[in-house]
């Protein structure tokens, strides 16, 4: 099982307050290059933060001597990498 550590929740709480900052940019009626830059920046940091999800689940079941499916995990995280 993965434990998801302070550095992951930060990474989406600052990805929570980019969003209302997004929020406010619309309701300011500023310029869509704007609103569109920072949609993409979330959009980055989220893929990032799923990417660390992914990778720290696989380290956990490729460790643990106990996990006899091993086999069905590396999958699943396959399937979920390529979702991206």
């Amino acid at each position: 099982m993965i434990n998801y550590d302070k550095k992951m929740k930060n990474r989406l709480n600052r990805a929570t307050g980019q969003l209302q900052g997004v929020l406010r940019m619309m309701e300011d009626d500023k310029e869509c290059v704007d609103v569109i830059t920072q949609l993409s920046a979330v959009r980055s940091s989220i893929d990032t933060l799923i990417g660390v999800i992914v990778a720290e689940n696989l380290k956990a079941c490729l460790l643990d001597q106990e996990t006899e499916d091993k086999e069905e995990k590396i999958e699943q995280a396959i399937k979920m990498i390529r979702k991206k």
